[in-house]
């Protein structure tokens, strides 16, 4: 009990709980099911994309372009689906921002993983490469007028209740994040790609020694990474009913907190689905709260850069008070 007391996943909870109980004194509204259930809805877009940039920071690397992917995929995605004057099913363009995701993801992939370049610089170079791109190509005009499918998902509930005379409904897109998220749990545990993920950011050298193809897991990490951003992207557009080339910039450091806060260590090899996830809700969260007990949004983004320091920080000193401790016992 102890133990489990003292994970990062535990601690990130109760920081969740006491920021909640303290929302709530001072709005009591923070606890209505419609501000939860927005909270929950907030939460997907970041969701997905906080999946893909996890399982890239299990292999060591870091990835600041799934905002610019996001955009670029659900950006194309409307337009080509828009121009085709598409009525068919919402899977079909899901599947069509995932390519193209997967297209971009594929750009990384190729430049970190078969040209050893480092992932940050690379990262940084095409979320500039990818947004500017799209403006200078696709187009900058706000299409407002999306195919019937895209349109209805943003209005399909998976749950709608009655409290205090007001209808809170769930979004249905909260569980697809769920089902992403637990899919993904159960890859990083059950299979060999996902031990060959954390093998590989833990050791690079041990893995190679052990057989694990480091280059082909770490270029499945950037691919995954693409894919979900597509999706996250999509779910953007429809969820806003808009399709917007300004939209989602910037959301990389939500992001980054996020999976940081949750857990996974900037050096590799350490991360789960469960801890990434609490930091999406703690993001989340804060930022849907604030202007709720009074606080201006723009503190958003200097609480969401705290987190981020905190997330790398923490860990960093327990890790130092760590080792000086067993070099004292060495010494001893």
């Amino acid at each position: 009990m102890r133990r489990l007391l003292g994970t990062r996943e535990a601690m990130l909870a109760g920081v969740i709980v006491v920021l909640a109980v303290v929302f709530g004194l001072l709005a009591p509204q923070f606890f209505s099911l419609a501000h939860l259930f927005g909270i929950a809805r907030s939460s997907v877009v970041i969701g997905i994309m906080a999946l893909g940039l996890l399982t890239v920071l299990i292999t060591g690397g870091i990835d600041v372009s799934v905002s610019a992917i996001a955009v670029a995929s659900m950006y194309i995605t409307a337009v080509l689906l828009t121009d085709l004057d598409y009525q068919g099913p919402f899977v079909v363009a899901a599947l069509l921002a995932c390519a193209v995701g997967a297209c971009f993801g594929l750009v990384n992939a190729t430049l970190v993983s078969l040209l050893k370049l480092p992932s940050l610089i690379v990262t940084l170079g095409t979320l500039t490469l990818f947004r500017g791109g799209l403006l200078a190509f696709v187009g900058t005009e706000r299409l407002r007028v999306l195919p019937a499918r895209m349109t209805e998902f943003s209005s399909t509930q998976v749950l709608t209740v009655t409290s205090a005379g007001r209808q809170a409904s769930l979004h249905v897109a909260v569980l697809i994040l769920l089902v992403l998220a637990v899919g993904l749990a159960l890859a990083l545990r059950r299979t060999n790609w996902g031990r060959n993920l954390y093998a590989v950011g833990g050791n690079e050298e041990a893995a190679t020694r052990l057989g694990v193809a480091v280059t082909r897991v770490r270029f499945s990490a950037f691919v995954l990474a693409g894919t979900l951003a597509g999706l996250a992207g999509l779910m953007s557009g429809s969820l806003n009913r808009a399709a917007d080339p300004f939209t989602i910039v910037g959301t990389e450091m939500d992001v980054l907190a996020a999976v940081v806060l949750g857990g996974a260590a900037v050096t590799g090899g350490r991360g789960t689905v469960f801890g990434t996830m609490l930091g999406v809700l703690l993001i989340t969260m804060v930022g849907a709260s604030l202007v709720l007990v009074g606080i201006p949004s723009a503190w958003r983004q200097a609480f969401v850069g705290l987190f981020l320091i905190l997330g790398v920080g923490i860990p960093a000193l327990r890790q130092r008070r760590v080792q000086r401790a067993r070099g004292v016992v060495v010494a001893a």
